[in-house]
C-alpha cells in the first residue's frame, strides 16, 4: 500500500519534472512501438528481480548446508551433543552470501531505468519510454508483491495448520507437502515480496532524479 502510494506520487512528480524541462507529457502513448517496449521491459524487470531475490535465498541456504555437513563430518560429537557447533561461521556465511547475492538485483534496479532512458533518447522518446517503463513496472510490481506475500503466507500457514492435527497431522503426506510449500513460501513472503516494495520506490526515485538525462 505505502509503496503504491509513494510510486503514484513520485510518478506524478516525474511528469511534472519532465514538463518543467520543456517536454510535457499529456499521456503515455503505448501505441508507439518504442514506448510499448519500454513498458514491456518494466514488467520484465519485476519478474527478473523476483527470480534473482529467490535465487539469492537458495544460494545462501546451500552454502549453510555445506558448512553444517562439514562441521558434522569434522566433529561427530556435535550430533551426540558433546561438542558445541561453530555457530559464528554459519552466521557469517549467511550474511556474506546474502549481501553478495543481492548485489545483482540492486544494480539491476538502478541500471535498467537509466539504460532504457538513454537508449530510447536516441529515438527522441526517452522521457515517454521511461514513463511507460515506470508505470508498467509499478503496476506489475504491486501485483507481483501481493501474489508473493499472500501466496507465501498461505503456504507457510498451511503447514502450521496441518501440524495442529488436521489432514493427518505431522508425518502425513499432507504434512510433507506442506513442508515443501513452506520451503517455497518463506522466500516468497520474506524476501521477494518485501523486496519488490523497495524496487517500486527505487524505480520511481531513480527516474525522478535522473529525468534531465532522458529529455
Amino acid at each position: 500500500g505505502s509503496a503504491a502510494l509513494a510510486a503514484f506520487l513520485l510518478f506524478s512528480a516525474y511528469l511534472d519534472e519532465v514538463a518543467a524541462l520543456g517536454s510535457p507529457l499529456q499521456a503515455v502513448d503505448i501505441s508507439k512501438p518504442e514506448v510499448f517496449v519500454g513498458g514491456l521491459l518494466g514488467a520484465m524487470l519485476v519478474f527478473w528481480f523476483s527470480a534473482l531475490a529467490i535465487g539469492a535465498v537458495t544460494k545462501a541456504a546451500v552454502s549453510v548446508i555445506k558448512e553444517v555437513r562439514r562441521q558434522f563430518q569434522a566433529d561427530p560429537g556435535i550430533l551426540k551433543g558433546t561438542s558445541r557447533p561453530d555457530y559464528g561461521t554459519a552466521v557469517d556465511i549467511v550474511t556474506i552470501g546474502a549481501l553478495k547475492a543481492m548485489v545483482a538485483p540492486g544494480l539491476l534496479a538502478v541500471a535498467m531505468p537509466i539504460a532504457v532512458g538513454l537508449f530510447f533518447k536516441l529515438f527522441h522518446l526517452g522521457a515517454e519510454t521511461v514513463a511507460a517503463f515506470l508505470m508498467v513496472g509499478t503496476i506489475g510490481g504491486i501485483l507481483m508483491a501481493t501474489l508473493l506475500n499472500n501466496g507465501g503466507g498461505a503456504w507457510d500457514n498451511a503447514k502450521k495448520f496441518i501440524e495442529t492435527g488436521e489432514y493427518g497431522g505431522k508425518g502425513s503426506p499432507a504434512h510433507k507437502a506442506g513442508v515443501v510449500g513452506d520451503t517455497v513460501g518463506d522466500p516468497f513472503k520474506d524476501t521477494a515480496g518485501p523486496s519488490l516494495h523497495v524496487l517500486i520506490k527505487l524505480l520511481s526515485t531513480v527516474t525522478l532524479v535522473l529525468a534531465p538525462l532522458f529529455v
